[in-house]
């Protein structure tokens, strides 16, 4: 037996303690220059991947950009095109020489004033061209002098772009043309676009023309640092329209032959060879591309550079790390992965457990039971908050409709008093009837929820006791939808609004006035509309500061405040009302609060 206990001697108790470490080091550090060398010959293959993904969002947003300076300059010629001086253009019997000058002048001051550089940015310009057989503006300059302006064709000198123009009914497009100044000819990027009168839709008026485009876009692609590469920005047929290398404009760039592989360019695409790596960004329906290329030497110097800085910094670094790792591994490591555990798995409210290693009082043990009762402490705290919140919310709903009963009552029986002392009408006993009905569903049995029907209906009663305060002079219209009357809304909610319509808003208008109520089924949201066409000016800022600021402003009343607080009381901070102005006339308020039933109605 003593024999075969000592053939099973673990033949590392032979050597010093210091050479097993030795040793033990040798076998952990091994496989670090293994994966180390591994690595570096993987690494021009994954730096290549990597690289490439990371242009490849940098192209998705730099479209982005070059889209966005192209929009902002179709919106600039829209304006133009619906400025009246433009469309004065129109062709006109009889028109004096006298006007055609003041036409003329007028134009050239306004493409004058858009045809500057904003924030020392590279300026585009606006020209504006007219087909002029007749030579009726024989007085404007027939060359261009300046980069913007007002010019005249003839049927001898009337480029191509000009029928394109045409030919493409006001939709505006991006070509490469030679741009004139004096005798200097130029090619330019420029968007080119149709104009026609806007009362007569085939009346053509001209063509607008906004040269230097290149300079605009080439500032969105000089944001862009490649390492040694070029970008260019060409069409369908890969016709530079403008890039970062000079001299190309109107140059097709060759792609490599995978691209024409494709069956789908459209998005973004990327191609790697052993020289260049290429991004392609199509955009099938602008007809354009966005194209990145960098040579793969640039980045591979760099990668270079780094390997026996990584090498040094491997070894180095796995020395210090093995050596103090076999020491403090288990008295160390171990008991905080435990507690980086708990950490993680520890959600607030959660039942914490005992505190492991409580003989310990270094301070990894003081670490671990102070996270204990951190822990402890904090759920004491949330369910503690969570008490308080839900007793603040209780009571600032009780405030709330405190000061709604009382304003409403005293409204209503002021309406009352007045109807009976100025005709002595038996109409009265009707507005008794209507403000029984108030009260009923504004009191609704202590529930602070109520249906809309109910709502709607407590509106109802409100309009039907304020038309013979005004003799019957306003209309009211209702247009309802029925398959949301089920939907939980806090109750006087619609009453103040209306009230601020007939006083605020139709107030005095006699028959003219007219309020308008609209509910609508928003999906998982419902929207009501109040809208009144009052005549005065309301200040919509005010209102906004009104129902958003924390601090209410007494001298714009508590009203609307009032309803906007419930509604995001009971339902959160996305919810509430909205003020603005109506596209012809008056005023609209909406109402949006999610979809809720009570127990036992649909979900």
């Amino acid at each position: 037996m003593q024999l075969i206990r000592n053939s099973m001697t673990n033949p590392l108790t032979k050597i010093s303690v210091k050479q097993q470490l030795l040793l033990l080091l040798l076998v952990m550090v091994s496989p670090v220059l293994l994966l180390h060398w591994y690595g570096n010959v993987r690494a021009e293959q994954i730096l290549k991947r990597h690289v490439t993904n990371a242009y490849t969002e940098l192209n998705k947003q730099n479209f982005a950009l070059i889209n966005r300076d192209i929009d902002s300059v179709k919106n600039t010629t829209y304006s133009i095109i619906q400025n009246s001086i433009t469309q004065k253009f129109a062709q006109k019997q009889n028109e004096s020489s006298y006007d055609r000058l003041n036409k003329y002048t007028e134009m050239e001051k306004l493409l004058a004033g858009y045809s500057t550089g904003v924030n020392g940015g590279e300026a585009i310009y606006y020209n504006f061209y007219v087909y002029d057989p007749n030579n009726d503006f024989s007085f404007a300059a027939q060359l261009p002098l300046a980069q913007s302006g007002v010019y005249f064709l003839s049927a001898s000198n009337k480029p191509n772009w000009y029928e394109e123009a045409v030919l493409n009914k006001g939709s505006g497009s991006l070509q490469v043309i030679d741009a004139y100044v004096g005798i200097n000819k130029q090619k330019t990027l420029a968007y080119v676009r149709a104009v026609n009168s806007i009362y007569q839709r085939n009346d053509l008026l001209g063509v607008l023309v906004v040269t230097k485009m290149d300079k605009k876009i080439g500032e969105s692609l000089n944001s862009v640092s490649l390492p040694d590469g070029k970008i260019y920005f060409t069409d369908d047929h890969n016709q530079v329209l403008t890039s970062t290398e000079k001299g190309l404009i109107n140059e097709e760039i060759l792609l490599p032959p995978e691209y024409a592989k494709l069956t789908d360019t459209s998005g973004v695409t990327n191609f790697i060879d052993s020289d260049l790596i290429y991004v392609v960004n199509t955009n099938e329906s602008l007809k354009q591309k966005l194209i990145y290329k960098i040579p793969v030497r640039s980045l591979l110097q760099q990668q270079s550079e780094l390997k026996h800085v990584i090498l040094y910094i491997t070894v180095v670094y796995t020395v210090f790390v093995l050596m103090g790792m076999v020491y403090f591994w288990r008295s160390f490591m171990t008991p905080l992965q435990k507690l980086a555990t708990f950490v993680r798995s520890y959600e607030p409210g959660k039942l914490v457990p005992m505190t492991p290693g409580k003989g310990r009082n270094d301070e990894v043990g003081v670490l671990i039971s102070s996270m204990y009762d951190m822990a402890r402490r904090l759920n004491t705290f949330i369910h503690y908050k969570y008490k308080m919140e839900l007793k603040q919310k209780e009571t600032q709903l009780q405030i709330l409709y405190q000061q709604i009963d009382p304003h409403l009552l005293y409204n209503t029986l002021e309406s009352i008093y007045w109807k009976i002392s100025l005709e002595g009408s038996t109409e009265s006993a009707e507005m008794v009837k209507e403000l029984a009905k108030l009260m009923k569903i504004g009191l609704s049995r202590g529930r602070e929820l109520i249906r809309l029907e109910e709502e709607l209906e407590h509106a109802a009663a409100y309009i039907k006791l304020q038309q013979p305060r005004y003799e019957y002079e306003f209309q009211v219209i209702w247009n309802l939808d029925e398959r949301i009357h089920d939907v939980l809304i806090p109750k006087i909610t619609l009453q103040p609004l209306i009230e601020n319509a007939i006083i605020h808003g139709i107030k005095n208008m006699g028959e003219d006035g007219e309020i308008m109520i609209s509910t609508f089924d928003r999906g998982n949201t419902v929207m009501i509309r109040i809208e009144d066409n009052g005549y005065k000016e309301v200040n919509y800022e005010a209102i906004d500061r009104l129902l958003n600021e924390e601090e209410a402003q007494p001298s714009l009343g508590y009203g609307i405040r009032n309803i906007h607080q419930r509604i995001q009381l009971h339902f959160g901070r996305p919810y509430g009302l909205h003020y603005q102005r109506r596209e012809i006339e008056g005023t609209a308020v909406t109402i949006v609060f999610p979809k809720t039933y009570e127990e036992g109605q649909r979900n």
